[in-house]
């Protein structure tokens, strides 16, 4: 980890330039052979004038606004700003998930990892009124458990709830951002902690500092598991990408990252 990861990124830097790379198309305009040379340049004159005029953007131009977003949405748009809201709320509305289940940081309530618009029941699927569901995922670290639940919009009640052990979807901003401070603040940070401080001249003290990404990490991967993360599958574990912003990125993929006992493991 003490390397920051230069020759990789480098080739995929290269790469992503050459994609880029602008291409200059010439587009020509044929006058008839049979006008004269002043008549000919008088209809490039007026050719040329004519297509500056088409492609012209008025100064004062307006830009027109995007449609407003309606508070429900029609067959199967995605849910909508409020529909989510709404969806979220009836969620939780019974009470006995918000007192039970905890959040990654070990508050009141379950992680909320994702909301979407449920697939339509096949045996509605022709039917232009078939009410909207919405499907809330959340993770409860309490007892390591996935909470599904389908919500219909329409009556505004939960109809299905689902909780599966074992299951890791990817990870929510807020459990990024979680996994990232119990990295910096853990003795096996410091390397991250001295890459970024040789790389921006400051410490590193808060996520925000990072540009993060992750991956839930399966420890079926590995050959030589280290016994700090036997848990893994059970537990929420993600492996952290790095990136400094507007720096460089630090390897920090070999720190595992367990959620639910809230240690950091080094894989080698």
């Amino acid at each position: 980890m003490r390397e920051i990861v230069r020759r990789h990124l480098g080739k995929m830097m290269a790469g992503a330039a050459v994609a880029v790379a602008a291409t200059a198309v010439m587009v020509g305009v044929t006058l008839p052979g049979s006008a004269g040379a002043g008549e000919s340049r008088d209809q490039d004159r007026s050719a040329a004038a004519g297509a500056a005029q088409q492609n012209a953007v008025p100064k004062d131009g307006v830009v027109e606004a995007a449609p407003e977003e309606g508070e429900k949405g029609i067959g199967s748009d995605p849910l909508t700003d409020d529909e989510m809201k709404r969806a979220e709320k009836i969620a939780m509305g019974g009470g006995d998930l918000r007192r039970s289940a905890r959040d990654v940081e070990g508050d009141r309530g379950p992680q909320l990892l994702s909301n979407n618009l449920s697939e339509a029941d096949p045996t509605e699927a022709a039917d232009a009124e078939r009410p909207r569901r919405a499907e809330i995922v959340y993770y409860d670290y309490k007892d390591d458990a996935l909470v599904t639940r389908t919500v219909n919009l329409d009556t505004g009640k939960v109809e299905e709830t689902d909780t599966s052990h074992g299951v890791q979807p990817p990870a929510a901003r807020d459990e990024l951002n979680e996994a990232a401070q119990l990295l910096i603040a853990d003795p096996l940070g410091k390397d991250l902690k001295s890459d970024y401080k040789n790389a921006m001249g400051k410490e590193l003290t808060s996520p925000d500092q990072l540009r993060l990404s992750a991956f839930v990490f399966h420890k079926e991967t590995v050959e030589q598991l280290p016994a700090g993360l036997a848990k893994c599958g059970e537990h929420r574990c993600l492996s952290i990408v790095s990136k400094v912003v507007n720096g460089p990125w630090i390897d920090t993929r070999d720190l595992i990252v367990d959620l639910s006992a809230r240690t950091v493991t080094r894989l080698r």
